[in-house]
């Protein structure tokens, strides 16, 4: 425009510029979203599924493969018939995020690159009723650990998301309440702050069976389930709810605490200070204490998980009448608890987890039984008891998925390393 004969540039005000960062920044996440949860796509198809123009996907898209955040590939043909055209792919193989998973019995870490593959699995031992600041020592090296391996790999660990049992206030990185593990208002992140060397990644906290719930619905998710309940099998049972494809906290983020439902009232009692929890009836502990003495090896908490799981499948797979009685035991006990879930939630897919997924197929007939007799809505309101493919890795994989939640967040914060540039 002009004014008394000058011509004068009208500057776009802060505000808008920063609107239209922010802007950026949120369609730039969508796109990213959109192919994990999708799969590859061609630029058209992701203008017409998210609703974005033409000319905005491609310049994003553009952005996206500069940082090596996606890849075009394989060329796809719309219809029998027309143009092909380049797949767009999620790449970001050198940039990961670390879940750590802290349980009763051990502590594992997983490390998983943007489009989810596997870049490590350790796992070790630690002894039931140690002190909390010795698990903190061993964690604290596993996750040192792991640091110095990617690193070296030349990978770009983007953060850290620790998981643990009970209770926890994301905000102060404390677990306010952890009745299998003993723990009460311990300051954990702090703790193993003090114990790793800096500068290390963002270290968050969250519960373990939410964070299960969400490596389990990023395998459900393309097969167009939304609405779950991921059940735990271990010496705590918890759920994490996925509802409409996002976590179900509560309002005070603790929903999913079901392993302490009174299901059995004169029954055994519970580390939470009550009688006849769920957990009493179908935990790791209850399933020991049903197929073994105390002193038979497959209840030694300091031999490996998985081994004793292995032995009580062996004595299953032999027909032994004492482990069969109390598998069954557990199918019946399990059946109950998640009718009554299903009854609430009304969710898709029940996914069960831990223990009750290595040993599924001496559990989920009994089971499915149960529920079916037991849920008000016919054919279980629709829902399906599933296994896990994950086994006892849940927790910790979906940790390694929210501690690359800051890249879906704002990716142009971001840029993978080239592979070798370390």
């Amino acid at each position: 425009m002009t004014e008394n004969g000058i011509s004068v540039i009208a500057l776009p005000r802060s505000g808008d510029i920063a609107n239209r960062a922010s802007l950026r920044r949120t369609n730039m996440g969508l796109i990213l979203r959109h192919l994990r949860g999708h799969g590859a796509r061609s630029r058209t198809q992701l203008s017409l599924e998210l609703g974005l123009p033409k000319a905005t996907v491609s310049n994003l898209v553009n952005e996206l493969v500069e940082r090596r955040l996606v890849r075009e590939g394989d060329l796809e043909r719309d219809g029998a018939i027309g143009r092909p055209r380049q797949a767009v792919h999620l790449d970001g193989a050198t940039i990961c995020g670390l879940g750590v998973e802290i349980s009763v019995d051990y502590a594992r870490t997983i490390a998983l690159n943007l489009r989810g593959d596997l870049l490590l699995d350790r796992r070790i031992t630690i002894t039931p009723g140690q002190d909390s600041g010795a698990v903190l020592d061993a964690v604290a090296g596993l996750i040192h650990d792991a640091l110095t391996g990617l690193r070296a790999d030349g990978l770009d660990v983007t953060g850290v998301t620790v998981a643990t049992p009970g209770e926890v206030d994301r905000a102060s990185g404390t677990v306010l309440f952890a009745a299998n593990m003993g723990w009460t208002h311990l300051p954990v992140i702090a703790g193993l702050l003090r114990r790793l060397p800096q500068p290390t990644p963002p270290i968050t906290l969250a519960n373990d069976t939410k964070l299960g719930a969400i490596a389990e619905y990023m395998l459900a998710a393309p097969h167009g389930i939304h609405d779950l309940i991921y059940l735990t099998g271990d010496v705590g049972v918890g759920a994490g709810i996925i509802a409409d494809g996002k976590p179900l906290l509560g309002a005070a983020g603790i929903a999913g605490e079901v392993g302490h439902m009174p299901l059995d009232l004169a029954g055994y009692p519970c580390a939470c200070g009550r009688s006849g929890c769920w957990e009493t009836m179908i935990g790791l502990n209850a399933l020991m204490r049903h197929a073994a003495d105390p002193d038979d090896p497959v209840c030694d908490p300091t031999r490996d998980l998985e081994d004793r799981i292995a032995d009580i499948r062996a004595r299953a797979d032999a027909g032994d009448e004492r482990t069969l009685a109390a598998l069954d035991r557990i199918a019946h006990g399990l059946g109950l608890g998640i009718g009554l879930l299903i009854d609430v939630l009304n969710p898709r897919a029940v996914i069960v987890g831990g223990y009750f997924a290595l040993l599924s197929d001496y559990l989920l007939t009994t089971t499915r039984r149960i529920v079916n007799e037991r849920v008000m809505a016919p054919r279980a309101g629709g829902c399906e008891v599933l296994t896990s493919t994950l086994g006892f890795t849940s927790a910790a994989r979906g940790g390694a998925h929210a501690a690359l939640d800051a890249v879906f967040d704002d990716p142009g914060s971001f840029t993978a390393p080239l592979r070798g540039s370390r």
